[in-house]
């Protein structure tokens, strides 16, 4: 398993774009992406638990009940939710894309990010569907993943290549994510693109099974959003024997798939609104795997200890708070809890007391931008991570007036 470059683009047989086509006033971002794979391919996708969804994904749903897809477009700007003639727009964009590369709007899967109930006039988005179509490239990957942002400060994508039945593979993908993100899906689009031989019903169980482990354990700001998705397309491209079974080929896609899934998940959390630091929570030693990650997840959504991280201060009391409400069946009396970065690690509570330790030290260990809060809960053998950011001023700032 090897990470190489290219994003949606490093599989073979796709091409990606990205312009800026007018639904966001400012003409140096882009606002438009398009991923179009040469043949059709299977498709697998999960959405966001909010019982409010953008009409995006309900059109993607239908798209989606055969299993095939050969086009993504998405547009930032606009997130097409809690609009009158939201189903319309969607399904109008998705005609665009047909006409212009030459396949049935069926075949597209239609998704939008952005501001919540504002109308979304599709006229930008017909005027430069010919440029985005005819723009489509082999390593257009970061003009897509720019194209799908919001919030974000960085463009996320990643690709690995590896093997399966003697044949090199390659799986990429673009996402993008900054704020109103939480558990169960977020505010967050995900695109994923392969080469791989797999049928639909093994892609979609390879996905559900990978999610609950990876983008559902992201957080920044505990606010589930109404516009996310993640798509996997696999053209088959690559040669292999199609995968109809939980067998070693199987095996060796999920982990590819994973390596994808757990980066930009990393990124994500780290590109979070306001953030200037990356938190990823391990707990080990769990009962049961439930347990492990309600803990996890606990921890990293706790707006104290996201505060506490922030001021790089190492208050770990606001760990066992997290876990104590979390309603995980735990023995406070067994966890140790430990503060690790590039700096160093520096434990903290040993059997759900305080040890003593250097407040020096543990400063200057969550200081960095990457840290890491380990939480050994002592009572069995099983382990989970989440991840999320600190929370900042600048948080609020974003978010005061966002929609204005």
């Amino acid at each position: 398993m090897e990470i190489i470059s290219g994003g949606v683009c490093a599989a073979k047989g796709f091409k990606a774009n990205g312009i800026h086509c007018g639904i966001r006033k400012n003409r140096t971002k882009r606002d438009l992406a398009l991923i179009v794979s040469d043949v059709k391919a299977n498709a697998a996708a999960v959405y966001t638990t909010n019982l409010v969804k953008g009409a995006p994904l309900k059109v993607t749903k239908n798209h989606l009940e055969d299993g095939k897809a050969q086009a993504i477009i998405c547009n930032s700007g606009n997130a097409n939710t809690c609009n009158a003639n939201g189903i319309e727009i969607a399904e109008q964009m998705g005609e665009l894309v047909a006409k212009e590369v030459g396949i049935s709007p069926c075949d597209v899967v239609v998704a939008s990010t952005g501001v919540i109930g504002q109308p979304l006039d599709i006229t930008p988005i017909k005027n430069g569907m010919k440029d985005l179509a005819n723009g489509l490239i082999s390593d257009g990957s970061t003009y897509a993943a720019e194209a799908i942002m919001t919030t974000d400060t960085v463009d996320k994508q990643i690709a690995v290549e590896f093997e399966i039945g003697g044949k090199v593979c390659k799986i990429g993908g673009i996402a993008k994510g900054s704020g109103m993100i939480h558990p169960n899906m977020a505010t967050m689009l995900v695109f994923i693109t392969t080469d791989v031989a797999i049928s639909s019903e093994m892609l979609s169980a390879a996905l559900s099974t990978d999610i609950s482990n990876t983008f559902n354990m992201v957080s920044i700001d505990g606010d589930t959003s109404t516009n996310d998705m993640v798509t996997v397309l696999a053209n088959g491209l690559a040669g292999n024997d199609e995968i109809t079974a939980f067998d070693d080929d199987y095996a060796t896609f999920v982990t590819a798939l994973n390596t994808v899934t757990v980066n930009l998940c990393r990124m994500i959390a780290g590109d979070g609104e306001g953030a200037t630091k990356l938190l990823e929570c391990k707990v080990s030693g769990a009962e049961n795997i439930g347990v492990a990650k309600t803990v996890a997840k606990s921890v990293i959504c706790s707006s104290l200890l996201k505060a506490a991280m922030f001021g790089a201060d190492a208050n770990w009391g606001r760990v066992l708070c997290a876990i104590g409400y979390s309603k995980a069946d735990v023995d406070v009396e067994k966890i140790d809890v430990s503060f690790k970065s590039s700096k160093g690690e520096i434990l903290v509570c040993k059997n759900g007391a305080g040890v003593d330790f250097s407040e020096e030290k543990a400063k200057e260990i969550l200081l960095e931008k990457e840290i890491e809060i380990l939480v050994n809960l002592n009572s069995g053998e099983f382990d989970s991570c989440a991840w999320g950011c600190d929370l900042t001023y600048d948080y609020v700032k974003i978010n005061g007036d966002y929609r204005t």
